[in-house]
């Protein structure tokens, strides 16, 4: 053999995801740059089963290398990720890449982790792809950590890339579509006491829109749970509902971070666990319906959910430092170490703030004659309305605090502005804001942080 010949490249661990229904991911991979043989991939995970575009681990291998040329001078801050988002015509297929540093071997090198999809899933994968980077983003946090302690990262990432494929698949096959018919919907009944009790259904909407439009539906009934995901979709914009799914009918799906709506079916046993961790890492506080038993609950406000998210994932990356063995901690695991934070794992709380928005919204909708399109047009002037109340309020903010060169100190001067005296009101328009403006929250309560009773008695005292 020449001795100008570079050595040969290990073979590339691969592992086949068993995923129920038709995944669109072609596959998921983790390369780094090796300074003597270049671009390498570590390791290759495919969807088990029929596939509409197949693609040879050469080509998978090809892809993986492709996004990490160029990549040898990279200059960032310690601990960034850049996400590349890669369209290759010629071969067909779209790369979502996540650059990052990490040590290997006890060398520090630039690693990717990339999912590969056919283009022919662009439009597919677009709305979803910011739930996609944010988990990714979080396991790679989990994995440079795993990296630097000498532990086997792959499994790690084994436990992001995997739901991930099961989200794509389940997504595929449940998703809430673009436009929802209102016929659909509990909001095309002649009577509203025929599908569901008038308190019930206002709370439902008025707690759905409090939290940013995240809902989860759960009960024993598919059809049941079904029509109230579609009813509050409704409430969302098209782009929203594409990251919203129904329930499945003879099994349920887990619960996903980063959906809008979810649909999930209990048990035999007539129950649902949620996972504490993942419902805290989800963009948004959420709303819990059971409409088996007509209840709805919801964590606390954006600022407070943002708060608690924040020190739990401080707690967690802590607690996976200190470990000192690979088993010490599986990454999966609720973490209670840090004394300064323990988690309320009750992050549910029952609805406690009364509108007049919503409520007239349901009383005024079902005067209308059921079967035409009048319900759908009062629909999207309501929609509208709360729309605007948010941009007003959004300026009026501005103005107050001369675009944030000041603190935020008349809270009770905008609520009798601005018509929002009802403590519902305010939560449900500043939701809508939160959305357009992120952030909104933590600036106007800002220092000292409220918790959820202190602030209900800061919006009771002005």
């Amino acid at each position: 053999m020449s001795s100008g010949c570079p050595p040969q490249s290990p073979a590339v661990a691969k592992s086949e995801v068993a995923i129920e229904g038709e995944c669109p991911l072609l596959a998921a991979t983790f390369a780094y740059w090796d300074n003597i043989l270049g671009p390498r991939v570590r390791h290759i995970w495919t969807p088990k089963g029929e596939q509409l575009m197949f693609l040879s681990d050469g080509e998978v291998t090809f892809l993986a290398n492709h996004t990490l040329n160029g990549e040898i001078l990279r200059s960032a801050e310690c601990g960034a990720v850049d996400v590349k988002f890669f369209v290759l015509a010629e071969k067909g297929v779209i790369i979502v890449s996540l650059i990052f540093d990490g040590e290997l071997k006890g060398d520090k090198n630039t690693c990717a982790l990339s999912i590969i999809l056919p283009q022919t899933e662009l439009a597919f994968y677009l709305p979803l792809h910011t739930i996609c980077v944010e988990r990714l983003k979080h396991v790679i946090r989990k994995g440079r950590i795993w990296m630097q302690k000498g532990y086997n990262i792959i499994s790690v990432l084994s436990l992001e890339i995997i739901p991930i494929m099961e989200l794509l698949a389940s997504m595929k096959s449940h998703h809430v579509p673009e436009d929802i018919d209102i016929k659909d919907t509990v909001l095309n009944d002649d009577d509203i006491g025929d599908s569901c009790h008038e308190d019930f259904l206002h709370k439902a909407v008025s707690s759905h829109l409090q939290t940013c439009g995240c809902s989860i539906v759960v009960g024993s009934n598919p059809e049941k749970v079904n029509k109230i995901v579609r009813t509050l979709c409704l409430f969302l914009t098209p782009a929203e509902r594409k990251c919203s799914r129904l329930c499945k009918a003879d099994s349920s799906f887990k619960y996903d971070t980063g959906l809008f709506v979810q649909g999930l079916l209990k048990d035999s046993t007539g129950s649902f666990v949620l996972p504490f961790r993942q419902v805290l890492y989800s963009p948004y506080p959420t709303t819990h319906i059971d409409v088996d038993i007509n209840t709805v609950k919801q964590m606390p406000p954006c600022h407070e959910h943002t708060y608690n998210q924040r020190r739990y994932m401080r707690s967690e990356l802590t607690a996976l430092w200190k470990t000192d063995s690979e088993d010490d901690i599986p990454p999966e695991t609720v973490i209670h170490t840090d004394e300064t934070f323990t988690p309320d794992l009750n992050i549910f709380q029952d609805v406690m703030h009364k509108d007049t928005l919503v409520k007239s919204f349901i009383d005024e909708v079902f005067m209308l004659k059921p079967g035409l399109s009048l319900r759908s047009t009062y629909l999207a002037q309501f929609l509208l309305l709360l729309h605007r109340k948010a941009l007003t309020l959004l300026k009026y903010i501005e103005d107050e605090t001369q675009k944030g060169k000041k603190p935020f100190r008349s809270l009770r001067n905008l609520k009798t502005d601005l018509d929002l005296t009802v403590e519902g009101d305010l939560h449900i328009i500043m939701a809508f804001a939160e959305k357009l403006r992120a952030g909104l929250h933590s600036f106007v309560f800002s220092k000292p942080f409220y918790t959820s009773m202190q602030e209900r008695d800061v919006f009771t005292t002005f």
